[in-house]
């Protein structure tokens, strides 16, 4: 069998529950492989490698908590972490020790899970970015916001992480780094305790080595057992296949990637049909654009109004123009919104998931950006689940992804449809 750190995390917690394995062995693998890549790939903020193994040699010493026991995790360092610090990707909060754990990372522990530590963010999950770089080609960037948490995954660092997405931060690194990115529906996963941006759009997802791993943790922390063991549908799913109205920003890699998705389900037996674009969507980039910017301003009033000189100039010029958008233009792109979103059914008509671009392309060379949400923002907006999967592999070593996106509170469908098509793309290897 592979090291415990190229395990699935349904493994790990297999192997640890019937005594093949320890939580100790589990972490320690993890912190190997960290110690082997973290100078090249930068992905973590804060870890502790002493309070991780004490952490794994009780969860060795004592009875199993739950589905996660012994289970390696990472946290976004936009999460509240009881026993870490969390600084939220600025220098404001540097050495910030929250006073509870978030949500999500309570759940986690509950349910048995071991937190190594917390991965990098851009500043307050927005454009600015960390140190971390894309594991497979150190020169690109590893996409953002959940940049720690992609590359960490991405590079076999830990099984599981946690990220957040308001714009495009799950989808778009786990594209550009070749990992399992989720974005379950809205509120799926409670956010309590992870630092608010944009309140109508923030969204806690996850990060895993495929696709079961993804829905098992999701589905564990959101008490959804349909979701937590997602199989493969009986019948071959009936997918669509959406260019979206910005496919002319969508590189040729893009193109070719999704080609190759429709080429597998077709092998795979199901047929893929292509939608037209819908009116209703053409203006949603822009409508998600003013909710998150106007939200976001007031979000971070104390580190707009108190601390400015501390935010980057980029951020602090982002938020003045979000304080100077007009209610009224808010309270506009919420409308057109709710009605893109009222008209859902008739966009996804006979299929269960529809195929879309998950970024532009491979992830850009340079780490001064994190590349354009641009394929993500109106799926966040919709509050849609969406799951991205590496499609091929580029001669630079990067890989293209794909995104799947589902009806809003089908999450266990959608992702029944994405262990159909990560299935289906393996056949083609």
């Amino acid at each position: 069998m592979p090291t415990p750190h190229f395990r699935s995390a349904r493994t790990i917690a297999r192997e640890i529950a019937a005594g093949r394995l320890s939580a100790e062995a589990a972490v320690g693998a993890c912190l190997e492989r960290i110690g082997a890549r973290e100078a090249v790939v930068g992905a973590w903020h804060h870890l502790d490698p002493d309070t991780a193994l004490a952490a794994a040699r009780q969860r060795d010493a004592g009875a199993a908590r739950g589905p996660l026991h012994g289970v390696p995790i990472a946290v976004k360092d936009l999460i509240d972490t009881v026993d870490m610090p969390t600084g939220y990707g600025s220098p404001i909060y540097e050495g910030h020790r929250p006073p509870a754990d978030a949500a999500c990372v309570a759940l986690a522990r509950a349910a048995g899970a071991i937190v190594l530590g917390k991965t990098v963010t851009t500043e307050f999950a927005t454009f600015t970015p960390g140190k971390t770089a894309n594991p497979h080609n150190p020169a690109h960037t590893p996409g953002g916001s959940s940049s720690g948490s992609a590359a960490a995954v991405a590079d076999g660092m830990v099984p599981l992480g946690f990220g957040t997405q308001t714009a495009g931060s799950v989808i778009r690194p786990a594209a550009y780094c070749g990992c399992i990115g989720y974005k379950p529906s809205f509120g799926l996963i409670p956010r309590a305790g992870a630092k608010p941006l944009a309140d109508s759009l923030d969204t806690v997802g996850v990060m895993a080595a495929d696709v079961a791993d993804a829905a098992f943790f999701a589905g564990i922390l959101a008490g959804r057992p349909a979701l937590r063991d997602a199989a493969m549908p009986e019948s071959p799913p009936r997918f669509g296949l959406y260019r979206t109205p910005m496919q002319e920003q969508a590189a040729p890699a893009v193109a070719a990637a999704l080609d190759r998705a429709c080429t597998a389900l077709g092998r795979a037996g199901t047929r893929v049909s292509e939608l037209a674009v819908a009116d209703e969507h053409r203006g949603l980039n822009a409508a998600q654009d003013r909710i998150m910017w106007f939200e976001s301003a007031r979000a971070l009033a104390y580190e707009r109004l108190q601390r400015s000189d501390q935010l980057s100039p980029r951020l602090a010029q982002l938020l003045a123009a979000g304080a100077a958008i007009d209610a009224a233009e808010y309270d506009a792109a919420q409308r057109e919104a709710a009605a893109a979103r009222a008209s859902l059914g008739g966009f996804f008509g006979e299929c269960d998931a529809v195929l879309v671009p998950a970024a532009p392309g491979v992830a850009p060379e340079g780490l001064g950006a994190t590349g354009d949400p641009v394929f993500n923002r109106m799926w966040t907006l919709l509050g849609v689940p969406c799951v991205t999967l590496p499609a091929q592999w580029e001669a630079n070593g990067l890989p293209v992804g794909v995104q799947l996106v589902g009806r809003i509170g089908d999450d266990a469908r959608t992702m029944a449809c994405a262990l159909f098509l990560e299935r289906a793309l393996a056949g083609l290897s």
